[in-house]
């Protein structure tokens, strides 16, 4: 089940290519899913049920996007800090010490975890149809890609890195620190610079979101994706996590 080494090399591509599937939703001109954006979906459901007006139930959706961006963003960035911007973006895996400061004191995952909540913030942004796509598929991609860092980490350094899979969560944070923290120095700068996307991800939901316009949203996240492209050619090429 564990994603291949081309899959991993691959992974920024895949995400890509899901998303951009989500969005599209071409099989909806055959099945005619489709009718609204998942963000209205969700806005009508508690309209209809009397919960809310659909004024406020647009309202709590737009906060629910905007939140899960913002968490991204932080889980992001703060990961990145640790493990270093170059690993991160790396084609390949690597190996060579356990990490076990920042978030990885609570999760092993966080930028995992950072990745599904970008994505149920973009599928508020996509068909109904699309929107499961993308969220089912994404998942089911990321779990494959932790399975393939978990084999290669626990062949790489043995008895340490199983030591912390018994005492870290996998996916879901523990609210307090799981193990003592490592001797690993952030790296903020080429961490922000790294997760430029994320960020841009994020203002354009706070900024933008108030003006109900799907499409207005996806130019502002394509733009932040165009800028984050960009930024990657100033980062380091290695960056060690020390």
């Amino acid at each position: 089940m564990k994603a291949t080494a081309l899959e991993f090399r691959l992974r920024f591509l895949i995400h890509t290519a899901i998303y951009v599937l989500g969005f599209i939703a071409p099989w909806d001109s055959v099945l005619h899913l489709d009718s609204i954006r998942t963000w209205q979906y969700l806005a009508a459901w508690p309209a209809r049920s009397g919960w809310l007006n659909f004024s406020a139930s647009t309202i709590a959706v737009l906060g629910l996007g905007i939140l899960c961006t913002l968490l991204a963003a932080l889980l992001r960035t703060w990961g990145t800090a640790y493990l270093g911007a170059s690993i991160v973006k790396s084609p390949d895996l690597h190996g060579e010490q356990v990490v076990a400061a920042g978030p990885y004191r609570y999760m092993r995952n966080p930028l995992y975890l950072a990745i599904v909540l970008h994505t149920l913030a973009l599928a508020l942004l996509m068909p109904t149809s699309g929107a499961v796509f993308a969220v089912v598929l994404v998942g089911f991609f990321d779990l494959r890609l932790i399975l393939s860092e978990e084999s290669f980490l626990a062949a790489s350094l043995g008895e340490p890195y199983l030591t912390y899979c018994a005492r870290v969560p996998r996916l879901l944070p523990s609210p307090t620190p799981r193990i003592a923290g490592s001797a690993v120095q952030p790296h903020w700068g080429t961490a922000f610079l790294g997760e430029l996307y994320f960020w841009g991800a994020f203002l354009t939901f706070a900024a933008l979101g108030w003006r109900y316009n799907s499409m207005l949203l996806i130019r502002g996240v394509l733009i932040s994706l165009g800028v984050s492209i960009i930024a990657r050619a100033l980062l380091p090429k290695a960056e060690s996590a020390n």
